[in-house]
């Protein structure tokens, strides 16, 4: 009955939106756009999407008075509408558009025999319902390529629900005026028929896309979809022929296998194939509603099973096909990330390399110049040398923490895991600590529990790890004049501990804390530090296997811990 619409659009030229919340734009040229020069720069298009609306007229009319029926598939409309949101706008555009359609419409009316009066009716009635979805699509789902499930719906709403509904209560009523006949009858064959083509020749029309074409492009899925077709055809022909078999359910699970693999295009055509099949069938009085119902009430069973049985495969189709188009945007967006990452790394790198190399020339001269050996020195000069030598070696200290940073966020750093004595190395570090400058008045005690504490680490690394948890709570927790290295076996895991009795931190800025060059509102403060010793940390620890984190509450301190896996 309506299949002819597969091949009825050849020339359609689909465009994607330029961008968000603008409706689908043209395929003619820039300059021709919002004219009626679009038209005439690509009249084919439009000619035969006349030619192919008044061919679908014919054939759903003449279909249906065979049967002795009105027909309840209608997919002129829905053609008329798909063609026309991808084609153009702008007023002249629109109302030559409008003419060749209405032209079509009323050409089908007088070849099918109907009164000048009637075709005049029904040709109003057809432009009122077309007119109002290409507005209302306009309006409400600007997005017209079932890219997104609210676009999607948006469109199923606008085109298939609300646009017939106008031109429907105007051709019951101007029948009831000519011919008597009764209004709501007709109101609802024209709704239901309008309402199906609309969405099921429509969608099909609006997701035919140049993107969606190429995934046929290669030979295997061309062979699934016709093989997935063609059950399809076969599942069809089985329900609604004249084998009258009622297995109406085998449908559903094929539908979603065919917009699973072929997703919105495959969904949309498999659509219309079953709603071809079914409608086409119940009004020859053959499929499962034949036993039960006239050929009327089996047609409209019909309409009703693909409009809510089946139609909202589509919106399954839609979902995949987002899911798919953000999944895409995600891994194009972390291949950026990690580009960028791996730039940021090489100039980490670099800048560490080029700081060393003068830094080391500026220590040796300070400590020469503090020494005396390049000339008599007053005590403000030693003062000076001796502050030029300790920034230097601050700045030092920076570079080789950018350098580990760039390895560690590289995948440079090489990590060597082997059994490793967990209270053997906290003294290690304690024996560091004490030595600083900061430790000063600071208490630094070790409590270890129990005697299996070896953890499978990277001696130096977790070395490294402990000493600069160690420091941070030397600067920033010592005011409370104690820190504690803890340690115990907890299951599978050894836990490290450095507890401080400072200030503490509040959840706001724990989640901030290994964030590199984050020191938390503190740069303007007495307290020396870059932000990148707790970021290194946890790169490290996560190499070796292990975990870290914190727990703080304000005023009461706070403890940083790792987990790593025990020997």
């Amino acid at each position: 009955m309506t299949s002819r619409v597969l091949t009825s659009d050849p020339q359609a030229r689909p465009v994607r939106p330029t961008a968000p919340m603008q409706p689908a734009r043209a395929a003619a040229p820039a300059g021709a756009r919002n004219s009626a020069s679009a038209l005439f720069a690509q009249p084919l298009a439009p000619i035969l999407t006349a030619v192919g609306v008044a061919g679908l007229i014919v054939v759903s009319i003449l279909f249906a008075r065979s049967a002795g029926l009105v027909s309840a598939l209608w997919g002129a409309g829905g053609l008329a509408v798909a063609v026309w949101l991808r084609s153009g706008r702008g007023v002249a555009y629109d109302l030559c558009f409008g003419g060749l359609m209405t032209a079509g419409v009323l050409a089908a009316e007088f070849l099918v025999g109907n009164p000048p009066a009637l075709s005049l009716m029904f040709t109003a009635a057809n432009m009122i319902e077309i007119v109002a979805a290409v507005v209302l699509v306009r309006r409400f789902a600007p997005d017209a390529n079932l890219s997104t499930v609210e676009g999607a719906a948006r469109f199923l709403l606008s085109a298939g629900v609300v646009a017939p509904l106008p031109a429907a209560a105007f051709a019951a009523l101007m029948l009831q005026v000519m011919t008597g006949a009764d209004p709501a009858p007709a109101f609802q064959t024209w709704w239901f028929g309008h309402a199906l083509g609309m969405a099921v020749v429509g969608g099909f029309g609006l997701a035919l896309t140049p993107r969606r074409l190429a995934m046929f492009a290669r030979p295997w899925r061309m062979v699934e979809a016709a093989g997935l077709f063609a059950v399809l055809g076969a599942l069809c022909v089985l329900t609604f022929s004249t084998l009258n078999l009622p297995i109406t359910f085998t449908l559903l699970p094929f539908l979603l296998l065919i917009a699973a693999r072929l997703r919105v295009l495959g969904a949309t055509a498999a659509l219309m194939v079953v709603a071809i099949t079914a409608v086409g069938g119940s009004m020859m009085g053959n499929g499962p509603y034949a036993l039960r119902f006239e050929p009327a009430q089996a047609a409209m069973m019909a309409q009703l099973l693909v409009l809510f049985g089946y139609l909202p495969i589509m919106l399954v189709a839609v979902l995949l096909d987002e899911r798919d188009a953000l999944a895409e945007r995600a891994r194009a967006g972390q291949r950026r990330a990690e580009l960028a990452s791996e730039a940021k790394s090489r100039l980490l790198a670099n800048v560490a390399h080029e700081i060393k190399s003068p830094v080391g020339g500026i220590i040796g001269i300070g400590q020469l110049w503090t020494s005396g050996q390049l000339g008599p020195v007053s005590p403000t000069q030693a003062e000076m040398a001796e502050m030029l030598v300790k920034t230097a070696r601050q700045v030092e200290s920076l570079s080789h923490d950018l350098l580990d940073v760039a390895r560690a966020e590289s995948g440079a750093v090489r990590v060597e895991l082997r059994p490793t004595d967990v209270r053997g190395l906290l003294e290690d570090v304690r024996r560091a600590l004490v030595l600083r400058p900061e430790a000063a008045g600071v208490e630094i005690e070790i409590e270890a529990e129990g005697e299996s504490l070896v953890a499978l680490a990277d001696s130096q690394r977790l070395n490294q790890i402990v000493a600069n948890l160690g420091s941070n709570a030397v600067k920033y927790g010592g005011t409370g004049g104690k820190v504690r290295l803890h340690a115990r076996r907890a299951g599978g895991v050894v836990r490290i501990e450095v507890i401080d009795q400072g200030p503490g931190l509040s959840p706001e800025k724990q989640a901030q804390l290994f964030e590199p060059f984050n020191r938390l509102g503190l740069e303007r403060s007495s307290v020396e530090g870059h932000g990148i010793g707790l970021a290194l940390a946890k790169r490290l620890t996560e190499l070796q296997g292990g975990t870290i984190g914190v727990r703080s509450t304000v005023g009461e301190g706070s403890a940083f811990w790792v987990e790593m896996p025990a020997a």
